[in-house]
C-alpha cells in the first residue's frame, strides 16, 4: 500500500501476506519445482541414450556382421549343412544355453538347477536383481515363482531395512564414542561416515572382484563392473558367476556370493539414500505468524519437508537484513502485514 494512503512511509517496505492457506494445500513453488525435476530426469535419460547409442551401436553392428560372415563361411565350408538347418541348429544351442544343458567338450551340466544354483535363482528372485540367465520353464514353478517373490521380495526389503538401520546405529556408536573421547562431535561424526563409506567399499566393491578373478578368469574391471550392477540390482545378465562349464567351482562359492550380496545391497541402499538427500532440494522456507491468547503476534519460521508437511523451527537470522520483524495489523481483518525495518 502507497505511503500517501494514511500509513507511515516505513511501510512501503512492508509485504502484505495472504491468510495461511490450508494443510492440505501444497504451496505454489511445488509444481514449478516438480516440472524441473521430470525435465532433467528427462535430459538425464536423454543424456545416457546418446552416450550408449553412439558407444555401443558401432560394436553391436561389428558384431552382427562378424556373425554372418562365420555363418555364411561355415556354409562354405561344410556344403551338407544348409540354411535352414543351421538356424535350427542355433536356435537349439540358445535353448540349451539357456536351459543350463549346453554341451562344451566333455562337460554336460552346469548344475544351475540343483541345490545350490536354485538358492542362487532364489537369492536373485526376491532381491530384484533377476540375471536374466536363468528362468523356470514349467507352468508349477512359473506358478510358484510369482507367489515366492510376491513375498519375498517384501520381505527381502524388511530385511535390508533392518540390516541398514543396524549398520547406521554402528555408525552413530562409533561417532559417540570418538566424539566423547575427542570432544568434537563434528569431526567424530564426519569420521565415522567417512570410515563407515571407506569401509563398505573396499568389503563389497573393491575385494569382492578379486575373487571372481579368480574364479571366474575375468578382469578386475569387468568384476568390479559385475559387483555394482549385482548390488545394485540392475542385473544385466552380461555377467554372471557359474556360467563357465570349463570350470569347477567349489559349493561354498554362490552360497558366499549370496551373503556377500545380501549385505552389500544393504551397504549400497544407505550409499544411494545419502546421495537422495544430497539431490533432494530442500523445500522452501516462508514465514508463519501465530495468534497468541494474548493478542500478540509471534515470528516462527516454518519450513516444508519432503513428506509436503510444515515443520517448525526457530527464526533464522538474515532474514530481514534491515532490522527486526514487526507485525503491523492491516485495517482488512483477513490481511496481515511484516515489515522489515529498523523502525520502532
Amino acid at each position: 500500500m502507497a505511503p500517501g494512503h494514511g500509513l507511515p512511509a516505513s511501510l512501503a517496505l512492508c509485504r502484505p501476506r495472504a491468510p495461511a492457506a490450508s494443510d492440505d494445500r501444497a504451496p505454489h513453488c511445488a509444481v514449478p519445482g516438480t516440472v524441473l525435476l521430470l525435465l532433467a530426469y528427462l535430459a538425464y535419460l536423454a543424456l545416457g541414450t546418446g552416450v550408449f547409442w553412439v558407444l555401443e551401436s558401432p560394436a553391436a553392428r561389428d558384431s552382427s556382421a562378424r556373425f554372418q560372415r562365420e555363418k555364411w563361411a561355415l556354409l562354405q565350408n561344410f556344403t551338407c549343412l544348409d540354411g535352414p538347418a543351421l538356424d535350427s541348429l542355433i536356435r537349439g544351442i540358445v535353448q540349451a544355453y539357456q536351459s543350463g544343458d549346453i554341451v562344451l567338450g566333455n562337460t554336460t551340466s552346469m548344475g544351475r538347477w540343483e541345490l545350490v544354483g536354485s538358492f542362487f535363482f532364489s537369492v536373485s528372485t526376491v532381491t530384484t536383481i533377476g540375471y536374466g540367465n536363468l528362468s523356470p520353464h514349467t507352468m508349477a514353478a512359473r506358478l510358484f515363482c510369482i507367489f515366492f517373490a510376491l513375498v519375498g521380495i517384501p520381505l527381502n526389503l524388511v530385511v535390508l531395512n533392518r540390516l541398514g538401520h543396524l549398520m547406521q546405529q554402528g555408525v552413530h556408536h562409533c561417532a559417540r564414542s570418538l566424539g566423547g573421547a575427542w570432544q568434537d562431535p563434528a569431526k567424530a561424526r564426519w569420521l565415522a561416515g567417512s570410515g563407515a563409506l571407506l569401509s563398505g567399499l573396499l568389503l563389497f566393491l573393491l575385494l569382492p572382484p578379486l575373487l571372481f578373478c579368480h574364479m571366474e578368469g575375468w578382469s578386475y574391471v569387468e568384476s568390479f563392473y559385475f559387483a555394482f550392477i549385482t548390488l545394485s540390482t540392475v542385473g544385466f545378465g552380461d555377467y554372471v558367476i557359474g556360467m563357465d562349464p570349463s570350470r569347477r567351482y567349489p559349493l561354498w562359492y554362490k552360497n558366499t556370493v549370496s551373503l556377500w550380496i545380501l549385505f552389500g545391497m544393504a551397504w549400497l541402499a544407505l550409499i544411494i539414500k545419502l546421495i537422495l538427500s544430497l539431490l533432494e532440494t530442500p523445500g522452501r522456507s516462508y514465514s508463519c505468524y501465530h495468534h497468541s491468547s494474548k493478542e500478540n503476534f509471534k515470528p516462527q519460521s516454518w519450513r516444508q519437508s519432503p513428506d509436503g508437511e510444515a515443520e517448525p523451527r526457530l527464526p533464522q537470522s538474515g532474514c530481514c537484513p534491515e532490522g527486526p520483524v514487526r507485525i503491523m495489523q492491516h485495517p482488512e481483518p483477513s490481511t496481515q502485514v511484516s515489515c522489515c525495518g529498523k523502525g520502532n
